[in-house]
């Protein structure tokens, strides 16, 4: 940030101020060094911009870093336009109120990348206020005192997700669910960002699976990629078929509920399903036997009491089976649900997985998202879990048994296998790494 107001000064300012051009300097041999520490080439400490960017690489915040990079740019072209104005005119009043919206989330973008700074460098995140008032001290003390080095260099942390694959893919079989998905990208910044990498696992028909993972792990990503709603460098196929390339066949044979549901309040609960049935039943289905399919799926899920009433007069629970029960029309072969008992006491949401796991025993295959896994977690088969390696890509850190992934994470409770591979700063472990390497060496030695 000293750096920005050093480029003020000596491109646009009429007086020097000689404070701010020697602390600029001095946070700039001090990033000279601190790049060095971290693998980086020292030199980048003299270029701005790209210093705040090389810096948040170093702290492993590498999207804070462009977020911030962006920022700074957009203040100092609002600088630019204030030396052009004047100040009390309604066009410099804008510039400036401009200038402090500016200023306010690079500040907090800022304080994100010294974050992880002080995380890689293994200091007391008191650091932090230093940090943010005197640039120059800690970026001295900790680029020229041998006292302060990081935990791990850019290079390991460019090569670390690589060293990770399993280099074994999942043998596709002619029924259950196969994945075989290399990556998943997208362009961020002029670059290649990679959202998956290296997940393969083969689902049994009738298996009840849950989907654990912190926020940003991929779990949305990942189901999307595995449902075809985005594409993704990967093969799943479903009962010998190959989704990406039988996808408009067999779409229906794949049933979604998302966590927010789009139902109509003033429709009734039959209306509902009616429309559900003319979508997405075969064409050649006629009235009474899309009918008969209404009334069969309102029996499986408890809905025939209410089956007149409208959608807006349900119970939490009515509303959240009719959501399901839309999807299940179809008579998908797979069956993903996203949160299915937000909202839901124990009670209630212990009902709605008791049903769909009657659903898996008929031999379909469920993946469900849910924040609150222990209170049903007897009614699970497998559990998958995705974390965000070093790089923040999201990784398959575990698939097996429940049983299993309480040995292999040493956790008894799913809560607190997701604390385990979350990061420090959201409250977890940090410990992604270490379990997604385990899991993928057992692979290799399988």
């Amino acid at each position: 940030m000293i750096a920005l107001d050093i480029i003020s000064l000596v491109m646009f300012e009429n007086t020097f101020n000689a404070t701010t051009f020697i602390t600029g300097c001095a946070s700039i041999v001090g990033f000279w060094f601190i790049f060095v520490k971290c693998g980086i080439e020292g030199w980048w400490a003299l270029i701005p911009f790209a210093r705040e960017y090389k810096l948040a690489i170093c702290a492993g915040r590498e999207p804070e870093g462009r977020v911030l990079v962006f920022l700074n740019v957009l203040r100092l072209a609002d600088n630019i336009g204030l030396l052009f104005l004047d100040p009390t005119t309604n066009l410099g009043l804008l510039y400036g109120v401009v200038s402090v919206l500016i200023m306010i989330p690079a500040l907090i973008y800022d304080i994100r990348v010294k974050l992880g700074l002080i995380e890689v460098f293994n200091a007391k995140k008191i650091w932090i206020i230093p940090w943010s008032v005197v640039e120059c001290v800690p970026a001295l003390l900790w680029g020229l005192l041998k006292r302060y080095q990081p935990q791990w260099k850019v290079q390991d942390l460019k090569n670390i997700a690589a060293d990770f694959f399993s280099g074994s893919k999942a043998k596709v079989l002619e029924q259950g669910l196969t994945v075989n998905l290399e990556e998943r990208t997208a362009t961020e910044f002029f670059k290649k960002k990679y959202l998956l990498r290296d997940i393969h696992m083969y689902i049994q028909p009738g298996h009840m699976v849950l989907l654990l993972g912190g926020s940003g792990a991929g779990k949305t990503t990942y189901l999307n990629a595995v449902n075809g709603y985005e594409k993704a460098n990967a093969e799943i196929v479903m009962n010998g078929l190959n989704m990406y390339k039988n996808y408009k066949s067999m779409k229906y044979d794949i049933g979604f509920v998302p966590q927010l549901d789009l139902m109509r309040g003033s429709d009734s609960v039959i209306r509902t399903l009616m429309d559900a049935a003319s979508l997405r039943l075969p064409k050649d289905f006629t009235k009474a036997e899309r009918r008969a399919r209404v009334d069969e799926v309102m029996k499986i899920f408890g809905l025939t009491p209410v089956m007149n009433n409208l959608v807006d007069k349900l119970s939490g629970g009515q509303r959240k089976r009719l959501s399901i029960a839309m999807e299940f029309i179809s008579n998908p072969t797979l069956f993903i649900l996203d949160e299915p008992d937000s909202g839901l006491d124990g009670v209630m949401a212990r009902e709605l997985f008791e049903q769909l796991r009657i659903i898996a025993d008929q031999g379909k295959i469920i993946i469900v998202i849910t924040h609150t896994p222990d209170r049903v977690i007897d009614l699970f088969d497998d559990v998958i879990v995705l974390a965000k390696d070093a790089n923040r890509t999201g990784r398959l850190a575990f698939f097996g048994s429940i049983e299993e992934a309480r040995t292999f994470f040493g956790k008894d409770r799913m809560e607190e296998i997701v604390k385990a591979v979350n990061r420090q700063e959201e409250g977890g472990e940090g410990r992604a790494d270490e379990f997604i390497l385990k899991y993928a060496e057992g692979l290799q030695n399988a």
